[in-house]
């Protein structure tokens, strides 16, 4: 179910940031609502790792935590802070390529070194959260403030907004 390579990866990228714990999950069960579902975690425990792409030339990229419980505001606050006048979520095939990393497991350890990333603060609110391991099979669990000990962390007032409730 797991990679010995894909954890032994994530916990060099991880050496020197704080405590932490590896979760190791199913990679069919990586992304979030399913992975909270099957697992027993909060979905606003759940911050998740979005790759913005800001058009330009060249293309200007950020890395965005934020909780599953709210929506990235891409089209001003990401936007704004790229310096570009448009701005949309990167496609599959971009963060692969930028992050060596699968949608459902983009964690902000280990990224390109100079990506700048952005911190929604409601992130810091939470007492503990659970980030994508760099893989499907990895989910890590820590103090938001490990995302303090990576260079070019921003935490960002309105990066992103609550979410509105599910339709039942």
């Amino acid at each position: 179910m797991t990679s010995d390579a894909d954890r032994e990866r994530l916990e060099a990228v991880l050496a020197g940031h704080g405590d932490y714990e590896l979760f190791p999950c199913d990679p069919a069960l990586a992304d979030t609502a399913a992975f909270c579902a099957a697992y027993g975690f909060a979905p606003e425990d759940a911050a998740n790792t979005i790759v913005v792409a800001g058009k330009s030339v060249p293309a200007r990229h950020a890395a965005c935590v934020v909780l599953a419980t709210h929506r990235l505001d891409v089209n001003h606050a990401v936007r704004d802070r790229l310096g570009t006048r448009r701005a949309s979520f990167a496609a599959a095939d971009e963060t692969r390529a930028l992050t060596g990393q699968e949608i459902g497991g983009v964690t902000a350890f280990g990224l390109p070194e100079g990506l700048p990333i952005l911190i929604d603060a409601a992130v810091m609110e939470r007492e503990r959260i659970v980030l994508g391991g760099g893989s499907r099979s990895w989910k890590v669990i820590a103090p938001p403030s490990i995302l303090l000990t990576l260079p070019g962390a921003q935490v960002v007032e309105g990066l992103a907004r609550p979410a509105p409730p599910a339709a039942e």
